[in-house]
């Protein structure tokens, strides 16, 4: 058996329809619809891997709320860093507000000093971490 690691953090949503595996990608600027061909197996088995995937992966409960810090972008309204918990948290403009775990500090000190934080965002931090909506 020949293992390959695989990269699904832009994967939004998934369905299965007559006989093909439907995937809607998150491209950054875009959302793209891909229809590959494939047994509804493949759809049950995507849905288990992301049971067992919110299982066992969540944040931690922070001890104090995450002091944050206005910008100035067209995605986020506010950043902000736990240092000793290591969680980066945004609130984005639509009202959302997400943690992301194990963020470097040095993570934090580029996307606090990026010309761009979306672009920062985007490039760096998005589907790169464990993240959670909070709120």
């Amino acid at each position: 058996m020949k293992l390959s690691k695989i990269d699904l953090s832009s994967l939004v949503g998934i369905a299965h329809s007559d006989g093909y595996l439907q995937l809607l990608l998150d491209r950054g600027d875009e959302l793209e619809f891909l229809e590959i061909p494939a047994p509804v197996q493949a759809y049950e088995g995507l849905q288990h891997l992301n049971e067992i995937v919110a299982e066992t992966l969540t944040l931690p409960v922070l001890e104090e709320p995450i002091a944050m810090l206005p910008v100035n972008s067209s995605m986020a309204i506010a950043v902000g860093y736990s240092e000793s918990d290591r969680i980066l948290q945004v609130e984005f403009h639509n009202g959302a507000v997400y943690q992301y775990a194990e963020v470097e500090p040095e993570t934090w000190e580029d996307l606090h000093d990026a010309d761009s934080v979306g672009e920062f965002f985007n490039q760096e931090i998005k589907g790169r971490y464990l993240s959670e909506r909070v709120d």
